[in-house]
C-alpha cells in the first residue's frame, strides 16, 4: 500500500476515480482502485510487519505473528478440512483474538464467512449452521454449551473449539489447527485460490427483530468498496491528507514500513464483530491502516476507560448507550480521554444530546461522528461528522461517498419531493446482492440496485438525511403519524435520562397511544409528570407520550444494539403485537 498525498479526486488516475461498472444486473459507480478481494487486502496488510493489530486481556498480536497464524490455520481449512471455495465457514464466538484469525483464514481460502450472532440460543444457531450450510464451525466454550444436542442435523463437518474449558468429542481444539507437525511446512505463504470481486464473501444475518433471520449475502466487492467508502470519508473530512492506497493500487505491490507499534490509530472495539459495525466500520478499515483493534470479553465502562488511557486509543465507537456511559465515568473520574480523537455512535437511531456531550466534554479534540446502514449495505452508507454533525446532529448526514446513493422513496418507488417523509431506498456497490436461498425476499427487497430499508425518513434542502423511524414503529395517534426516534431526542435533552424508547400501544379512541418506557441516571429524582412536560416544551402536544412507565432495568436491546421494542409491548401492554 502506497502512500498518497492527495484530495479526493473522481478523475482518471486518481485514487478515487470513479467507473461505471455492471453489478448484480445494475449499472453503478465504482471505485476503479478498490481492491479486488478481502484477501488482497489481507495480504497487503502484512507490510504493517511489527504494529500491534489485536490486542485482547494482555495478549497482543502484531501483523506479523497474526499473518503466521492465519496462514497455518488456511492451509488446515484447505488440507485437513477440505474447504474449497464458496463452502461456507461459520464463526460463533465472543470478540475473541481467534475470531478475527478464522475470519482471515476463511476468506483467505475463499470460503464464505458465517458470523453467527453470538447472543443466539442453540436452537438459533444451529438455525444459521443449517440455513447456510456451514462446512466448519468455529466457536467459543459458550456457544458450544449452547448448540450441545442442536449440532445434528446441521450438517457441519468440523467443529473447531476457541477458548473452550472442556472440549466435546470429535471436536478440534484451535491450538490443534495450527499445529503443523503433521503436514507439510507452509512458511508463510497462503495456498493459492482465485478470488473474483463478485464471488460471495459473507453471509451475515439480520437482526430478526421482525422475524426469523435472513442471511445477507455480501460480495467481495461489497466488502471492498466499503472500506474505499472509509478511505473517501477520512480524505474528504481531513481535506489534504497522507492516507494509505488500496491493496493492489500501488506498482511495488508493497507498503511503506511502519513507524512502530504507536504509529498507527487505535480502537476500543465495542460492536460485536459478527455486526457490520464492528466488522466493516472498523476490522477490514484498521487492518488496511495498521491499525490496533483493542478487544473486549464485555462492555464494562470502568474497564473500557482504563483501556482508553493505557492503549492510548484513538477512536471510540458504540450504540448511544454505550458511549454515554463512557463519557459518564470519564465525567465521574475526572479523566479527560486526551488520546481520543473521535467518537462515534451508530447501530440505531442517535439523540442529539450525545453530540452535545461529545462536544461539550472532548471540545477541540474529537469529532462527533453518525453513521447510517444496515447489514444489506455492508455498514455505513451515510455519514456525518465534525462541523457538519454539530450544525445537523439530528440528521445521519450525506452519502458517506460519491458511489453511494440516497433516494426518499414513495409508495409507488418514485423519489418524493425535498422535505416529505417517504421509505428510505440506498444504492451502491455496497449493497448485498441478495438473501441466502431465499428469491423472493431478495427481489422484495432490492430493485435495480436499489434497497430499500424499510426505514422512514426525509432530505433537506441540502441533502441531508433525517432517519425518523422504522416504517413498522411509527406510532399513529388519531390519524397523525408519531416518529419515535423524534420524542426519543426529547426525551434524551433530560439531564436525568439515561435510556428511553417509545412505542405505540393500543387505544380505543386514538388507535394507538404514545407510550415512553425510560430508565433514569442513578440517583436521579424526574417523573413521569415532569418527563411529559419537558417533552411538552419542545414537541407537539400530539407527542407528548400518554403513558410513561419508569424502569430500573436497562431497556432490552438486541447485540446490535437496537432496543427490542416488542419486549417493551409486552411489558406495557402483555402483547407484544
Amino acid at each position: 500500500m502506497s502512500e498518497v498525498t492527495t484530495t479526493p479526486s473522481t478523475g482518471p488516475g486518481g485514487l478515487f476515480e470513479i467507473v461505471e461498472h455492471d453489478v448484480g444486473g445494475a449499472r453503478l459507480r465504482v471505485f476503479a482502485n478498490a481492491p479486488p478481494s478481502l484477501r488482497t487486502i489481507w495480504e497487503q496488510s502484512a507490510a504493517h510487519g511489527p504494529a500491534d493489530y489485536l490486542v485482547f486481556e494482555g495478549d497482543r498480536y502484531t501483523f506479523e505473528r497474526a499473518h503466521a497464524l492465519v496462514s497455518t490455520l488456511a492451509w488446515r481449512l484447505r488440507d485437513g478440512f477440505d474447504v474449497a471455495p464458496g463452502d461456507r465457514v461459520a464463526i460463533a464466538m465472543r470478540n475473541f483474538p481467534e475470531w478475527v484469525l478464522a475470519f482471515w483464514a476463511a476468506t483467505c481460502v475463499g470460503a464464505v464467512v458465517v458470523p453467527l450472532n453470538s447472543w443466539w440460543t442453540g436452537p438459533e444457531l444451529a438455525y444459521g449452521l443449517a440455513d447456510s450450510g456451514t462446512k466448519v464451525l468455529f466457536a467459543d466454550g459458550e456457544r458450544l454449551a449452547r448448540l450441545e444436542g442442536h449440532l445434528d442435523g446441521t450438517g457441519v463437518g468440523h467443529v473447531v473449539a476457541a477458548r473452550a474449558e472442556r472440549i466435546p468429542a470429535g471436536t478440534w481444539s484451535f491450538d490443534e489447527t495450527l499445529d503443523g507437525s503433521d503436514g507439510p511446512a507452509h512458511g508463510a505463504a497462503l495456498p493459492e485460490v482465485a478470488i473474483d470481486p463478485d464471488d460471495d464473501a459473507l453471509i451475515m444475518y439480520t437482526s430478526g427483530t421482525t422475524g426469523r433471520p435472513k442471511g445477507a449475502v455480501g460480495t467481495h466487492r461489497n466488502a471492498c468498496a466499503h472500506v474505499m467508502n472509509a478511505l473517501w470519508a477520512a480524505a474528504a473530512a481531513a481535506g489534504n491528507m497522507t492516507i494509505p492506497a488500496p491493496a493492489g493500487n500501488d506498482s511495488d505491490g508493497h507498503a511503506p514500513p511502519t513507524e512502530g507499534p504507536a504509529a498507527g490509530p487505535a480502537t476500543l472495539l465495542t460492536f460485536p464483530l459478527f455486526h457490520v459495525g464492528g466488522l466493516h466500520s472498523f476490522l477490514l478499515p484498521y487492518t488496511v491502516a495498521g491499525g490496533k483493534i483493542v478487544l473486549l470479553r464485555r462492555w464494562d465502562p470502568e474497564v473500557a476507560l482504563d483501556l482508553v488511557d493505557a492503549e492510548r486509543i484513538t477512536a471510540v465507537a458504540g450504540v448511544p448507550t454505550t458511549m454515554f456511559e463512557l463519557l459518564d465515568q470519564a465525567r465521574r473520574q475526572d479523566r479527560p480521554l486526551d488520546s481520543v480523537t473521535g467518537v462515534a455512535a451508530g447501530a440505531t437511531l442517535v439523540p442529539p444530546e450525545l453530540v452535545r456531550r461529545i462536544d461539550t466534554q472532548l471540545a477541540a479534540r474529537a469529532a462527533p461522528t453518525n453513521g447510517y446502514g444496515l447489514t444489506e449495505t455492508s455498514g455505513a452508507a451515510i455519514a456525518n461528522s465534525g462541523a457538519d454533525y454539530l450544525a445537523h446532529p439530528d440528521s445521519v448526514g450525506k452519502p458517506i461517498s460519491p458511489v453511494m446513493e440516497v433516494r426518499i422513496a414513495g409508495a409507488d418507488g418514485e423519489p418524493q419531493p425535498t422535505g416529505d417523509v417517504g421509505e428510505i431506498w440506498l444504492r451502491g456497490p455496497t449493497i448485498v446482492r441478495g438473501y441466502f436461498g431465499n428469491a423472493d425476499a431478495t427481489a422484495a427487497a432490492i430493485t435495480d440496485g436499489w434497497f430499500h430499508t424499510g426505514d422512514a425518513g426525509r432530505l433537506d434542502d441540502d441533502g441531508f438525511l433525517y432517519v425518523v423511524d422504522r416504517l413498522k414503529d411509527v406510532v399513529i395517534r388519531g390519524g397523525e403519524n408519531v416518529y419515535a426516534a423524534e420524542v426519543e431526542a426529547a426525551l434524551y435533552e433530560h439531564p436525568d435520562v439515561a435510556e428511553a424508547a417509545i412505542v405505540g400501544v393500543p387505544d380505543e379512541r386514538l388507535g394507538e397511544a404514545v407510550a415512553a418506557v425510560v430508565r433514569l441516571r442513578e440517583g436521579a429524582s424526574a417523573d413521569a409528570a415532569g418527563l411529559q412536560a419537558h417533552v411538552a416544551e419542545r414537541l407537539a402536544a400530539f407527542k407528548v407520550p400518554s403513558i410513561v412507565h419508569l424502569t430500573p432495568d436497562a431497556l432490552p436491546r438486541n447485540a446490535a444494539g437496537k432496543v427490542l421494542k416488542r419486549e417493551l409491548r409486552t411489558t406495557l401492554t402483555g402483547t407484544g403485537t
